[in-house]
């Protein structure tokens, strides 16, 4: 009689103990399908498709969801469906009983399951924010110290490091691009007066929570609203975002109490939902290195950028055009001291963290990734970086982390994509990186350094930062011309000029004004229904005149 206690004691252990276990299932293949490459308006909306189109990427079976039937096949054994992944053709679910995850792997569409978490498992790990929490004593920061047209408040000097406030000046602030943000969530974001011109203008496309499986995302954790202050906040006098014009899309997929691997897999549906969206660019103030169970920890030689589930996922992001912006980590003082997963994956920017004055900040996670990429990518202010207060809608304060420092990068991508809109995703990054202070020398610490998003536009404009204008704002771009022509004018601002033709004799045969854009080369075009001779064409700006001659034959 007592074995049969000791027994049956020994099962509801197991039984008890496996309940709350948490699974990955890999499917063997998307054969099948009831979608196809031809119509990929079923599984992708018209703006994610014309990203591709955009960038000459090819829709393939890796954008094709998860075969329903195998869901309904999976759910039929007891399993409860929690996210699938149409990169890594998954889904994670949580299974009662030994007996469901046995029938899950005697499908034959099944071909592996891996535990990746444990519901109520104890909390071994040290929060992940917590460093962020910290609010400094410091000087108090500096307001404006230039003429813009918007008021910063003691957040002018992390935009000004990275001359958003020119770009913003410009008219780039990133309007008509989207940007996603992957995070723990956004408590009393929707209350917030910071985000009021998100909400009024209708700019938060979407919320969805990974985590529990709803679009309730504004009361979890307050670090997303942080976050999303740095780049979308428009609160004049008090805090300007680097990207106030952009739209976005606030995805919970981490559960900030506990560690575990499955978050890494919410990251990856988060990321897929971002695409399929049709977001441009991912801003995602996470990173995993250690997990409350131990098994699952992941090792420096994992920081290679391909080895991580997360660091793969952001990795096929970028295959679909996005830029995804992530934060290096803050344990550059303790014992791990790299950067974290998945800022080490190869095609996206890894950003680090100085402080005020343009510094290294000791706490930012150090490079290269193990394979020997330079990590982190670039570098913006993530020690003493004003944000908004969660708990005091009106209030801000100087805040640490490289969580900060990412979506202000982002933020300014987005107003570098808005100057030049066919620019490809890496165009972007590689501008980026060269317009950045250590692109030269880069190091293990800011990796290519703080980048000057004006330069960036006149790279991605196809002129040289080496070589610069010279003067040469005015080129003629057919000479000698016939039928129309061709002119390219440099601006550093967004402005009206004056176009005159004038002959030998000093007629003007031709006067009209013209607005262009500021930080690129404006191409524009003149009909010439004019006699052939030798002209001068004159640009007439806000504060010099240019002149050439042309011969129209």
């Amino acid at each position: 009689m007592k074995k049969h206690l000791l027994l049956l004691l020994c099962m509801f252990i197991v039984a008890t103990g496996f309940a709350q276990d948490r699974y990955v299932v890999f499917f063997t293949d998307k054969n099948n399908s009831p979608y196809s490459i031809g119509n990929p308006s079923a599984y992708l909306s018209a703006r994610a498709i014309q990203r591709r189109q955009a960038q000459n990427i090819a829709v393939t079976q890796q954008d094709f969801p998860v075969n329903p039937a195998y869901l309904t096949g999976v759910a039929g054994t007891g399993a409860t469906i929690l996210n699938t992944s149409r990169w890594f053709n998954s889904v994670t679910v949580e299974v009662a009983n030994p007996g469901v995850l046995t029938a899950i792997n005697a499908l034959p569409y099944v071909s592996s399951s891996t535990e990746v978490g444990r519901i109520g498992a104890p909390v071994t790990t040290e929060p992940k924010f917590d460093l962020e929490k910290i609010r400094y004593k410091g000087p108090a920061p500096v307001a404006n110290e230039r003429v813009s047209s918007l008021n910063y408040g003691t957040a002018f000097n992390q935009v000004n490091m990275l001359k958003g406030d020119q770009m913003h000046d410009n008219g780039y602030t990133g309007a008509g691009k989207i940007i996603a943000v992957l995070d723990a969530g956004f408590l009393n974001a929707d209350a917030m007066p910071v985000f009021d011109s998100l909400f009024n203008s209708g700019r938060i496309l979407a919320t969805w929570d990974f985590v529990d499986g709803n679009a309730s995302v504004f009361e979890d954790d307050w670090h997303g609203s942080m976050v999303l202050s740095v780049m979308g906040g428009y609160q004049p006098g008090t805090i300007i975002g680097t990207a106030p014009g952009a739209s976005y899309l606030l995805l919970r997929s981490e559960n900030a109490p506990a560690e575990a691997i499955i978050e890494e897999y919410n990251w990856a549906a988060a990321a897929e939902y971002a695409d399929s969206a049709g977001a441009d660019i991912i801003n995602s103030s996470l990173g995993y290195t250690r997990f409350d169970d131990p098994t699952q920890d992941h090792s420096y030689a994992d920081m290679d950028g391909n080895t991580t589930p997360i660091s793969r996922a952001a990795d096929i992001a970028a295959t679909k055009g996005i830029v995804v912006c992530n934060s290096a980590g803050n344990e550059g003082n303790g014992s791990w001291f790299r950067i974290s997963a998945p800022s080490d994956a190869d095609s996206i920017l890894c950003v680090g963290a100085v402080d005020a004055t343009s510094l290294y900040a000791s706490f930012s996670g150090k490079g290269p990734a193990s394979d020997g990429d330079i990590k982190p990518n670039v570098a913006a202010q993530g020690a003493q970086t004003i944000v908004s207060d969660p708990f005091n809608g009106t209030g801000t304060f100087p805040a640490n982390g490289t969580s900060f420092s990412s979506p202000l990068m982002a933020g300014m991508v987005a107003t570098l994509w808005q100057c030049h809109p066919n620019a490809t995703n890496m165009e972007i990054i590689n501008a980026i990186q060269q317009s950045s202070s250590q692109f030269t020398s880069p190091d293990s610490l800011l990796g290519y350094g703080i980048p000057d998003f004006p330069l960036a536009c006149l790279i991605l404009g196809g002129i040289d930062p080496g070589v610069g204008l010279n003067g040469d704002n005015l080129i003629i771009r057919n000479n000698p011309f016939n039928s129309t022509l061709q002119l390219s004018f440099y601006s550093d601002y967004g402005q009206k000029i004056e176009i005159r033709l004038v002959d030998m004799l000093g007629k003007v045969i031709y006067n009209k004004t013209h607005s262009v854009l500021g930080l690129q080369r404006n191409q524009i075009e003149i009909d010439a229904n004019f006699a052939k001779g030798i002209y001068v064409v004159e640009v007439k700006s806000e504060d010099r005149v240019f002149s050439k001659k042309v011969v129209r034959d």
